[in-house]
């Protein structure tokens, strides 16, 4: 995996991805019996966590509940168009090196531990690179299949902070569990979708601050209304950064 740009080859394999999966989808005569499901981690038991030092990324789908999907075809059409969508920003943030959490139905959360990926890699560089690389392909292969179903194409936004998470599994034996993280970096990354525009990219300072030097002058300009939040031993305000950059061609 290539984190300073979109290489021909992967780039190619993802559009057969998507091709693959639209005509898989298409098959099936009513999607509402069909889902995602992200493959469990037998890593940790049952109230036991993990900290990590990583980079939290959230996606959020713009204006999702105001879309039409009242009536039984309606829903269906949404079912289909969502099955595509997440399937493919699931695969993009694990070939990133990323672990999804959890999936909202019109949002996701990944996480992105440091030293990890393929080549290893700080987890913000790929937490970045992950986004431009979903945005890229949300434009040029996914959205061009739902126009083509008569589907308003999904516009999306994504935030990431970084810092100390720790991942633990919670809920009943036998019976519901799930994965969640907890630290103030996770919730603060949340609450930073809402200084985010359709198809922005927000990222903390932490963030900006280890990503390579020229990402940081070309491509971060800050949130000029603030995060509302401090440094607890400061009262120093921790900054916003726009994150402006996307994928200009493909390399290789």
């Amino acid at each position: 995996m290539n984190y300073d740009g979109l290489e021909r080859s992967y780039w190619e394999s993802q559009a057969k991805r998507v091709a693959a999966l639209r005509d898989k989808i298409n098959l099936r005569a009513n999607s509402l019996t069909s889902g995602n499901v992200v493959p469990e981690d037998d890593d940790l038991t049952l109230g036991e966590g993990r900290r990590l030092k990583m980079a939290v990324l959230f996606l959020d789908i713009s204006k999702f509940s105001a879309r039409d999907m009242e009536t039984e075809a309606e829903q269906n059409m949404m079912l289909r168009a969502l099955n595509l969508y997440f399937s493919e920003m699931i695969k993009i943030a694990e070939d990133f090196g990323g672990t999804v959490e959890k999936n909202t139905g019109d949002g996701l959360m990944a996480y992105f531990e440091d030293n990890a990926g393929s080549p290893q890699e700080g987890g913000c560089k790929r937490a970045v690179a992950c986004a431009l690389t979903m945005f890229a392909a949300n434009q040029n292969l996914i959205s061009p299949i739902l126009i083509n179903s008569h589907i308003e194409p999904f516009n999306f936004r994504i935030s990431i902070d970084y810092g100390y998470v720790t991942i633990a599994k919670l809920g009943a034996a036998r019976r519901f569990s799930q994965y969640v993280a907890i630290g103030t970096t996770a919730n603060f990354a949340a609450k930073m979708l809402s200084k985010a525009l359709p198809n922005e990219i927000v990222i903390g300072e932490l963030v900006r601050s280890v990503l390579p030097i020229d990402w940081q002058a070309q491509f971060t300009f800050v949130v000029p209304d603030g995060s509302g939040w401090v440094y607890k031993n400061t009262g120093i305000p921790y900054n916003l950064y726009k994150y402006t950059g996307r994928w200009a061609r493909l390399i290789g």
